[in-house]
């Protein structure tokens, strides 16, 4: 990327090449490996703000925010229009999946898996946080098949379509808050690209994350993600910071071997020896005489 080094963004970046691929990758993510219907099983959209909460978090955050100002390219109309794109089905997809949540409620036990839920918005924090430790850390959707096979009851259990109006409703609206937060961003790009430091807020996002199982965990946290997140983004505003200059810093930063990016084309050409130079590094008592035609031992 070029202002951001995001984890998560990165990690996906290797499968797509695509910015408008990537974003949807990075926004439909929670809905492919399961942490949306997680959070819904949880509790965590039972109530419209719990839904904006969700939809800031999980469907925005800071892998969307550096998906947009470090990867895409275009005007910010251009820009938005993908957004529209990728959300619209977005948002039909994450009212399926809350329209099938109190069907997978009814065979597994909420109390076990509320846990289980609760773990794997930490582990998410955790790969937010940091690429290295992410790499110790099992992926989300692992952490919850194994928290469906852990809580799952399916004796006396009924498994029959269940559809609840208002869960419905909370679910569209955290995936479509998450969308109007992405298109936000897409407008305002201009002005973000120049004066926001991604790397700021993708730490303040991730304790805001971190903040979030403990929510779902009945602790006395109500709505601190959200407020968490809100600080994060207002910090990570600076008028004296210059994302072009942080963008050719990244750059030209030094690697870990002590070369630069500018360094690297450099780094692959061979040297050709200088003939000059042998001719200089002999010592005084050798014989450089040419021994074409001679016997070995002369």
């Amino acid at each position: 990327m070029s202002t951001s080094q995001h984890p998560v963004a990165l990690s996906l970046e290797r499968f797509v090449s695509d910015d408008a691929k990537l974003l949807a990758l990075v926004m439909a993510l929670p809905l492919v490996d399961g942490v949306f219907p997680a959070m819904i099983l949880a509790g965590a959209v039972d109530d419209p703000l719990g839904a904006i909460q969700v939809g800031l978090l999980i469907f925005g955050g800071s892998a969307t925010v550096a998906v947009i100002l470090a990867e895409m390219n275009g005007s910010p109309r251009e820009q938005a229009a993908i957004v529209l794109v990728v959300g619209l089905p977005l948002i039909a997809l994450a009212a399926v999946q809350a329209a099938l949540a109190p069907t997978i409620e009814s065979v597994v036990n909420i109390a076990i898996f509320e846990r289980f839920a609760a773990l794997v918005i930490a582990a998410i924090a955790a790969h937010t946080a940091s690429a290295t430790v992410g790499e110790y850390i099992p992926n989300p959707g692992i952490i919850i098949a194994l928290g469906l096979v852990a809580s799952l009851e399916p004796s006396g259990a009924e498994l029959a379509f269940e559809a609840d109006p208002s869960l419905i409703a909370n679910g569209t609206l955290a995936a479509g808050v998450g969308v109007l937060f992405a298109l936000s961003v897409a407008v305002a790009g201009p002005y973000l690209r120049t004066y926001m430091d991604i790397d700021r807020f993708r730490f303040g996002s991730a304790v805001a994350l971190g903040l979030l199982p403990l929510s779902l965990l009945g602790m006395a946290f109500g709505e601190a993600p959200l407020a968490a997140l809100l600080v994060a983004a207002v910090l990570s505003i600076d008028p004296q910071f210059d994302g072009e200059a942080a963008r050719e810093t990244l750059e030209t930063a030094p690697r870990p071997d002590g070369g630069s990016a500018e360094d690297r084309s450099n780094a692959t050409e061979p040297k050709v020896p200088d003939s000059s130079d042998s001719e200089d590094d002999t010592y005084p008592g050798d014989d450089s005489t040419d021994t074409t035609g001679r016997a070995p031992w002369l």
